[in-house]
């Protein structure tokens, strides 16, 4: 019954309501009040509570100037200033309201355009002759009464029209950034199911090793416990990346890790873009082949919007490895007439932020001045 308006809307409703009963009752004027007609006042009262309804009830706005413009004819009034508020409530009834009041409006309009004609000819309000001689004037009474009206509420169906565009494209928006958002969670898990496979392989592989060569090699148990141990912890520390509805799907082939950085640097480089890389700290040991693997795909998405949207000029990559942590920063010139990578929908970015925060860890991504500059910050689980 109500539409949620913010109370500034409300604020300027009202306020506009009463400024209209003002000046069409007169007090505005500098005569003082020309309004001697207490029905013709009630009348503006009516339509000024209408005017002030019509954007947060739409449906009751309509009817209150229905009541308004009845109680006009009832007592025998002739057009006054306040029926201005009549075209108002219509265009609202078109924007804002539901599909019945849309339908009502457009009744409204058509029904209203009769009713004015009938009651003033009726009631004598236009010298139009008598007989026949009033049958021309009627019609463009009626024509122009109609076109009044309805032009009031087709510019409302228009803008009607306009918002449900804007809303359907805003919806669409949405959508393709959540299927891009399960599109990636499903290439992580299954990115994550190798990495977990790997990792227990080689576990089982060393049990059974240690078991069968501890009979004969009592110190092979030691070393085979120690590269257990090691691959445990890696292999924990990506599992604490998986999510709740992980799901179970096998891939082709080693998934990428921090060896074969060097390799996606040189495609970049033979594109033609020339890459700096800076990498201080450089990486303590082993880290976690979730977190390999989430700096390669990155990075990796990082230099191909590089080399879409940059401007050909050099790229600076910058990697610093921490105990706890692994920050990476990608910076490339963006051409003034290239669309950004960072606009609303892009999947790149969705994935890029999305691999970022499934590692735990958080993705940055828009212009600093003349750049374009991704940051990201992973946390290294091995050492939590």
């Amino acid at each position: 019954m109500f539409r949620a308006l913010k109370t500034y809307q409300i604020v300027v409703d009202v306020s506009v309501a009463a400024l209209f009963l003002l000046a069409s009752a007169g007090l505005l004027a500098p005569g003082g009040w020309p309004v001697h007609d207490l029905n013709e006042l009630a009348v503006s009262v009516i339509m000024a509570v209408a005017l002030a309804l019509r954007r947060l009830s739409p449906g009751r706005a309509l009817g209150i100037a229905w009541i308004g413009a009845v109680l006009q004819m009832a007592v025998g009034l002739g057009p006054i200033s306040a029926n201005m508020a009549i075209f108002a409530v219509l265009y609202t009834t078109a924007a804002y309201g539901t599909q019945l009041v849309f339908r009502l409006g457009l009744a409204s309009a058509c029904v209203g355009a009769v009713t004015i004609t009938v009651y003033l000819s009726a009631s004598g309000w236009f010298a139009a002759g008598t007989g026949w001689q009033a049958v021309p004037f009627v019609i463009v009474v009626l024509f122009a009464a109609l076109f009044a009206l309805l032009l009031s509420w087709t510019t409302g169906a228009l803008v009607r029209t306009a918002i449900r565009a804007r809303e359907n494209r805003s919806a669409q928006i949405r959508a393709e950034a959540e299927a891009v958002a399960v599109e990636e969670r499903v290439r992580i898990a299954r990115d994550m199911h190798d990495v977990v496979a790997h990792s227990l392989a080689v576990v089982i592989a060393q049990a059974d090793g240690a078991r069968y060569a501890a009979a004969a090699d009592p110190t092979a148990a030691p070393a085979a416990l120690a590269t257990i141990s090691t691959t445990a912890r890696l292999a924990l520390a990506d599992v604490r990346l998986l999510l709740t509805q992980l799901r179970h799907s096998q891939s082709d082939g080693p998934q990428p890790t921090l060896a074969d950085l060097e390799a996606l640097y040189a495609q970049v480089r033979a594109a033609g873009l020339a890459l700096r890389v800076d990498v201080d700290p450089a990486p303590p040991g082993e880290s976690p082949a979730g977190v390999q693997l989430a700096v390669y795909r990155i990075l990796q998405e990082a230099l191909t919007n590089a080399l879409r949207h940059g401007e050909g000029g050099a790229v600076a990559v910058r990697l610093a490895w921490h105990p706890d942590r692994v920050e990476l920063v990608v910076r490339n010139g963006m051409r003034a007439d290239a669309p950004a990578p960072a606009a609303a929908g892009a999947h790149g970015l969705i994935g890029m932020r999305e691999r970022a925060q499934l590692a735990g860890g958080r993705l940055d991504a828009g212009a600093e001045g003349a750049e374009f500059v991704v940051r990201a910050t992973l946390p290294i689980g091995a050492s939590a």
